[in-house]
């Protein structure tokens, strides 16, 4: 017998033969949290130091309308923020200022 080239109930690859999406994300897909048409913003903000600062800039831009996660990491100055849609520079800014911290600009 030959063996043949499709198997019936097996994986599909996807046409790029990679599992990854074109966002970056690896994986099928199955169970993500992360909604389609969310935007995923990195900044650079300076003055983080400790655990205390990533919290109170956090907290800042989690109040922007849409912002649905914020990552802040003291040790790179880098803020990760995913909304729902792109967020104004300015908003942010603000946010920052409000906790005490500058907002150099994207990363």
């Amino acid at each position: 017998m030959t063996a043949t080239s499709a198997t019936p109930g097996a994986a599909a690859t996807p046409a790029n033969g990679s599992c990854c999406t074109p966002g970056g994300s690896c994986g099928t897909g199955a169970g993500s949290a992360t909604p389609s048409g969310e935007v995923t913003t990195t900044y650079r903000v300076t003055g983080m130091t400790c655990g205390h600062c990533e919290g109170a800039v956090s907290s800042e831009i989690d109040e922007i309308e849409g912002v649905t996660s914020v990552q802040a990491v003291a040790a790179t100055g880098l803020v990760t923020v995913t909304s729902t849609a792109p967020l104004d520079d300015e908003a942010v800014r603000a946010a920052v200022d409000e906790a005490g911290y500058e907002l150099v600009g994207r990363a």
